[in-house]
């Protein structure tokens, strides 16, 4: 960041608060109420629709669940559902965010990322004798860095100006380039300027990315056996001191399997008061594929049949090295103030990388940096899921029909179906152990992956992905094929049929971003014209009014 003094001058927008719309959905100031407890002071832009449930979602989940005497400010995040149906953006329909950016960092389509500041501070002026209110940016973006850097400039000066403040800032950002993937972006506020590089699939996204090492600190010996349960989209409580703390450890969790994307629900910062306590908490069937990260020891009453409980406590140094919690078993989880520890019967399937703890330790020793650190950690995790997923991406591959089967005439063959048993036999020769040194159950690994969300959802992903090249492929067959040849012998009937087809295919093209050439959709469009240049001129009326 550096400071710097800004022209205040409104680039154009679509639409009243296009481009704000492309960052942020709305801001929402909560407060404390004696009568009501927290209410939603405020929401910006006034005309933003959010339905009751969302608001009070914002109003418990903008607060520390349980009562924290602790003075100053703290910032922290959630994630919570959509409800009322779908939204439209308002940056317009040409700007593909999501076709340009790493799928595990693409934008939320059913829920919200609630970015906090929180303060509380003596005030004799107020019947409780305290000032406590928060600032909450919603989005549909991880921007986690880029949010709480947005919230450092804008919640202090909110607090002593308020709304005024908050309307200059919203225009200031509505002025901002759309969130282009890959490129550095000059983002001015409050005159300041940001600079923030926006993710792409070979750029380190500092936009979204946490300090890895310091959210790990506690639990660095078992980071391998984290990885896997998020792999397998295991069920995990994190208890943590503080929402920040169990916000950022949720967060680092989710984000140590990219560029696979979590598949599962997550929920940074959960609440006694949240509307999804009873589907969570419930005893009559497996709890789901969920992680929570809570700070009200009720939970741990709550949520004793959970597999998994990672509970975290004040950081505490032994030695070089931040005291590392301990595996221990379920069975001790019984008391409201059960130790720190890592509550499991889960026994990883690959051996611990002993080499990246020494790693880590020499950098402690070194005094290395904690970015450094983390760069580190974050390329381990980076190495460990490619050599994964690798051998996955090339199987998946090899069930592409080849592009001489496709014929500009017919249909396009099927992608031909994944079977988790013909994949298996092809680990022998090409497994992860050509890119990685790690020992262990790779094939029980394997056949527990394909049970999980995170299977489906990489699997839907990429055969979407693959029939998208397909589409595009034909479209590019029939481009370049010759479509006097191809009418010499057919009937109206069969050339109207063609033209309502390469129509479809030419808005799908569109809509869904294929990856065709521009020069070929230019030849189909030509192809279209040819064709109904031979029709008789009552049909071509009819098709230039369709």
């Amino acid at each position: 960041m550096e400071a710097e003094a800004l022209p205040c001058r409104r680039l154009p927008s679509p639409l009243p608060w296009g481009r704000l719309s492309a960052w942020l959905d709305c801001v929402c100031a909560v407060t404390f109420d004696l009568e009501l407890g927290q209410a939603m002071e405020l929401v910006y832009p006034h005309d933003y629709a959010l339905t009751e449930k969302e608001k009070t979602s914002i109003c418990y989940l903008a607060f520390p669940d349980s009562y924290s005497g602790s003075l100053g400010d703290t910032q922290f995040s959630f994630r919570f559902r959509q409800s009322g149906g779908q939204r439209r953006a308002l940056f317009g329909e040409d700007f593909d965010y999501d076709g340009e950016t790493p799928v595990s960092l693409q934008r939320e389509p059913a829920h919200y990322f609630g970015y906090v500041y929180f303060r509380q501070v003596k005030d004799s002026s107020v019947k409780r004798g305290y000032f406590q209110k928060s600032l909450v940016l919603v989005s549909r973006l991880p921007y986690v860095n880029l949010f709480q850097s947005l919230l450092q400039l804008i919640a202090p000066e909110y607090f002593d100006k308020l709304d005024p403040c908050l309307e200059a800032v919203c225009s200031e950002i509505d002025q901002w380039p759309l969130p282009v993937p890959g490129q550095t972006l000059n983002l001015p506020v409050m005159g300041v300027v940001i600079q923030n590089l926006l993710p792409a699939p070979l750029v380190l996204p500092s936009a979204t990315e946490l300090d890895l090492f310091r959210c790990f600190q506690p639990v660095l010996i078992h980071v391998q056996m984290l990885w896997e349960l998020m792999l397998l989209g295991e069920p995990l409580v994190v208890m943590a001191p503080s929402p920040s703390v169990a916000s950022e450890m949720v967060l680092a969790l989710t984000s140590c399997l990219a560029p696979l994307k979590y598949c599962c629900d997550y929920r940074p910062y959960f609440t006694i008061h949240d509307s999804e306590l009873k589907e969570y908490t419930t005893r009559t069937q497996a709890p789901p594929s969920v992680i929570l990260g809570v700070t009200n020891p009720f939970f741990i009453k709550m949520l004793q049949h959970w597999p998994h409980v990672l509970r975290l406590g004040e950081l505490r140094m032994t030695g070089d090295l931040p005291k590392q919690v301990k595996v221990k078993k379920l069975a001790k989880l019984k008391t409201l103030d059960a130790k720190p520890g890592l509550y499991t019967a889960y026994k990883p399937f690959l051996h611990k990388d002993k080499g990246l703890i020494k790693r880590l330790l020499k950098g402690i020793h070194k005094k290395r940096s904690s970015e450094v650190q983390s760069a580190l950690l974050r390329r381990h995790l980076l190495e460990l899921t490619q050599s994964f997923i690798i051998p996955l991406e090339h199987f998946m591959a090899s069930l592409m029909p080849l592009q001489r089967t496709i014929t500009p005439w017919k249909n396009p063959p099927q992608i031909r179906p994944f079977r988790p048993e013909d994949f298996l036999k092809t680990l022998e020769h090409a497994g992860p152990q050509l890119t990685c040194v790690l020992k262990g159950d790779w094939m029980g690994l394997y056949r527990r992956f394909f049970k999980s969300p995170n299977f489906d959802g990489w699997y839907r992903y990429r055969h979407r992905e693959m029939a998208h090249k397909l589409e595009a492929l034909h479209l590019e067959a029939i481009s370049e094929a010759n479509i006097r040849a191809w009418m010499k012998d057919k009937s109206e009937v069969e050339v109207v049929d063609l033209v309502l087809k390469l129509r479809e295919k030419l808005v799908r093209a569109k809509c869904h971003h294929l990856p065709v050439k521009e020069e070929a959709l230019q030849q189909v469009g030509q192809h279209i014209t040819t064709v109904m240049g031979a029709l008789p001129e009552d049909l071509q009326a009819v098709l230039c009014h369709q």
